[in-house]
């Protein structure tokens, strides 16, 4: 329990940073344009909605600048590389980068709405004062002439009492700008629902991409100056505690205040972004450099269960254990890219499995199946990082797999197999459980040969306890066991071929956590998942539950793949 109260209060901390730093820059900011006099006048006009509209400007502009920081993957695989010796504590949050993305995203919806809001309350003060004729200060202030003495000194940007406030929004580079990024903003968000991303990951990909239309309309939404403020020399001339309530006799020559002058407030988000935008460009620069690099397929492997297997090697790379790889096929779409774990050993070629899941993938699967001349080319951005890297950090690794989740857990048990057949001496790990959960039978022919291969290597070198692996059934009928039940006395199981026998249903996930920490009671076990939602949330309860108050007993660190 002690690892787990750490990870969770450290990634507390960083949360309630985050959020620390929002709830400061929007009080900060909304203080300032709620009490500063030299907003005195535009407060006269727009009231409390002024302040409400800039504080939540400031915040948007924090987490725009927070936004893309997420998703550079080569930052994060340098910062896992440069914190290779930092505590587990700090390498696990960069594990949480998408979930980060999607809050900061979050909180963007949620001042886009407020700034929204705010600004149609705002267009309506504009609208109201500058048809009013009733002799307000807001009226006079409404009718300042646009330019005095070769420069612009209006405060209400509806010129005329005939102006709406649609020609306003539209014909502002404030109001067309706005409307832009909002309609951007609204497509990213909603393509990217999980059933969309999944179910239609197209349609996620190239919409999303309208983020760079959001951040060229964000960094010259302010430039039209539309919300202004009183310049500091007429503040200095004629402040306005001394000067408002005279504002009728502004007009006298004898008066010693004078129409006040008005400045629109300078652009500010193009600061915010600046170096963040610099940063993502680097890193599409670099992408698209290695994605130009030649890549050789030397192997095609069609597997059960629509399942494509591509071994490749490309000059120069260089992976670990868990790493993964985004792939692009120009012959099928110049523009996308998909993520795909590397299930080689990082001694020999690298190599993915590819499963018919959307369009992409079964456009993928059948140019390869129709032995096209030449085969279709494929380019290759990566590897990246993930948390599968640490794995031999671990005394005890719990490796969960379900469906093509397996693939991080392929690419370590293949290295395992060669660190033992090179006799490496510095492998810090002494046990592995390795569960793989499927619905089809046809699935585990995927990997069998690379199981048979371990049981051989384990039982030649007298370390049979080293891998402890269960494969579980999910979808079956009474035909399929009733053959498994006939057939359970045999030395291999029926279904795989393997020693170990196939379980059908699912792994009972307190006892096998019990038998582990019972047999570990003093190690560090780390638990690695690839998988769905429901069973990141069981198995993160266990490692909770199981691990030991005491920090010098078991103690289970919950991972999990996210790319």
């Amino acid at each position: 329990m002690g690892n787990w109260v750490v990870n969770h209060w450290f990634s507390v901390l960083f949360l309630a940073t985050w959020l620390g730093l929002n709830v400061f820059l929007f009080v900060h900011a909304f203080l300032s344009f709620e009490k500063a006099n030299k907003y005195y006048y535009t407060r006269e006009i727009l009231g409390s909605a002024l302040a409400w509209a800039r504080a939540s400007a400031r915040c948007l502009n924090f987490n725009s600048m927070l936004i893309l920081l997420p998703v550079c993957r080569n930052l994060l695989s340098f910062l896992r590389g440069t914190c290779s010796f930092c505590r587990r504590t700090l390498r696990k949050q960069l594990d949480h980068n998408l979930t980060f993305h999607k809050l900061v995203a979050y909180m963007i919806c949620l001042h886009t709405a407020i700034h929204i809001i705010a600004h149609l309350f705002n267009f309506e003060h504009y609208s109201k004062s500058r048809q009013a004729t009733d002799g307000s200060l807001a009226s006079v202030l409404s009718t300042l002439p646009q330019r005095e003495k070769g420069e612009e000194s209006w405060l209400n940007p509806i010129s005329s009492p005939n102006t709406t406030v649609e020609y306003v929004t539209f014909t502002s580079i404030a109001g067309l700008t706005g409307v832009i990024i909002t309609i951007a903003l609204v497509l990213m968000v909603t393509s990217a629902m999980e059933f969309i991303r999944r179910s239609y990951f197209e349609v996620f990909w190239y919409t999303h991409h309208i983020f760079i239309i959001y951040f060229i309309g964000l960094g010259i939404h302010g430039i039209g100056g539309i919300v202004r403020g009183q310049t500091e020399e007429s503040l200095n001339a004629s402040h306005p505690h001394r000067c408002a309530e005279s504002f009728k006799r502004w007009d006298d020559h004898d008066s010693h205040c004078k129409h006040p002058q008005f400045e629109g407030l300078p652009a500010e988000s193009w600061k915010w972004i600046l170096a963040p935008g610099v940063l993502y460009i680097f890193e599409r620069i670099l992408r698209f450099y290695r994605s130009q690099q030649k890549v050789v397929i030397t192997k095609v492997v069609m597997h059960p269960s629509k399942v494509l297997e591509l071994q490749m090697n490309k000059r120069g790379f260089s992976m670990e254990v868990g790493q993964y790889i985004f792939v692009n096929c120009p012959s099928i779409s110049y523009l996308e890219w998909h993520p795909f774990t590397l299930t080689s050993a990082p001694e020999e070629d690298f190599s993915i499995h590819i499963r018919a899941a959307g369009d992409w993938t079964e456009n993928l699967i059948r140019a390869f199946e129709q032995q096209q001349s030449p085969i279709p080319r494929i380019e290759v951005d990566g590897p990246f990082g993930t948390v599968s890297e640490d794995v031999f950090q671990y005394e005890v690794a719990v490796l969960v797999g379900a469906g093509i989740g397996v693939t991080p857990f392929a690419s370590i048990l293949k290295s395992i197999w060669y660190k033992f057949r090179q006799a490496d001496h510095n492998l810090k790990t002494q046990t592995i459980y390795f569960y793989w959960i499927c619905r089809e039978t046809g699935a585990f022919a995927w990997f069998n040969d690379l199981l048979a291969s371990l049981e051989r290597e384990m039982e030649e070198l007298g370390k049979v306890d080293f891998l402890n692996y269960r494969l579980f059934l999910t979808g079956w009928d009474s035909n399929i066991a009733g053959h498994a039940a006939l057939n359970f006395d045999q030395a291999t199981d029926i279904l795989t071929g393997l020693k170990q026998k196939t379980s059908f249903g699912r792994p009972m996930w307190d006892n096998e956590f019990s038998t582990i920490a019972n047999a570990h009671p003093r190690s560090v076990v780390g638990v690695f998942l690839c998988g769905p939602q429901a069973l990141t949330k069981s198995l993160s309860k266990r490692c909770h539950q199981y691990s030991s108050l005491d920090p010098r007993k078991v103690q289970f660190y919950f991972n999990k793949e996210n790319f």
